[in-house]
């Protein structure tokens, strides 16, 4: 029988769940205790949008334009323009257990409901994740401070069927990739741009896989030690505690 899928709720994912979906293909959803909060900080986004309000990044520019009001019919354009200007990666592509770990965080991050992300553009993350539709996210553009704008604009455009992505074993557009998984482009709402490309998500991810590996080698060492301290038929005794107790070295 196969795994069971993940549910993400925000709140219980673990080391070992980023590595069974980032290498090993793991499927998830959207716990269902999660679909309250998203739908909540979605529909606070649209009313302050219908009432008028300014509030950064929903109602006015971004940076320097923060003083420019943007009209309502103008929300989806803003938000999807500020998503094509950072999308300008540079060099080789993520490899594929970096990308679908970076997908995997951010719809952890997202299904919290407090970036105002809808539920139909974190499905569609879902989707990505669980039909193997991997973006192609370049490695160079982002160090990780003040968000991971860059890579993840390179994420979040594919969800609208722009630039490009690797399915079934092949690099092609985004578009053609949504077409042949039987998807349509998403929408975005008011704030959604600004809540799928402002995160650590690339940096945590590459983070999360490199903290496992290094765990996995520490426990790989300690196996080749005794193996090797049992081939050379070392002596037990060179162990004793007493011994190493007389030297103050927290692990010798």
């Amino acid at each position: 029988m196969g795994e069971a899928t993940l549910k993400l709720n925000g709140h219980s994912l673990r080391l070992e769940d980023i590595i069974k979906v980032a290498r090993h293909g793991q499927k998830v959803e959207l716990d269902d205790s999660a679909v309250v909060f998203i739908e909540r900080g979605s529909s606070m986004v649209a009313s302050w949008v219908k009432e008028g309000k300014s509030i950064y990044g929903i109602t006015t520019g971004f940076g320097d334009l923060a003083s420019t009001a943007i009209p309502p019919e103008k929300s989806e354009e803003l938000q999807e323009n500020l998503l094509k200007s950072h999308a300008c990666g540079v060099g080789n592509p993520f490899p594929e257990d970096v990308t679908r770990a970076v997908m995997l965080l951010r719809v952890n991050t997202l299904v919290r409901g407090f970036s105002g992300v809808s539920l139909k553009t974190l499905q569609q993350l879902v989707h990505f994740l669980n039909l193997r539709i991997h973006p192609v996210i370049p490695e160079q553009g982002s160090v990780g401070a003040s968000g991971d704008l860059c890579p993840l604009s390179h994420l979040a455009i594919a969800l609208l069927g722009l630039g490009e992505v690797v399915y079934n074993g092949k690099r092609m557009p985004a578009s053609q990739a949504l077409r042949e998984a039987g998807l349509e482009p998403i929408r975005l709402g008011p704030k959604e741009g600004l809540a799928l490309n402002n995160g650590t998500t690339v940096m945590t991810a590459v983070g999360a896989l490199a903290l496992y590996d290094a765990l996995h080698l520490l426990l790989l060492a300690d196996i080749a030690a005794a193996l090797s301290l049992e081939a050379l038929q070392g002596v037990p005794y060179a162990f004793d505690p007493r011994t190493h107790e007389l030297r103050p070295h927290e692990g010798q």
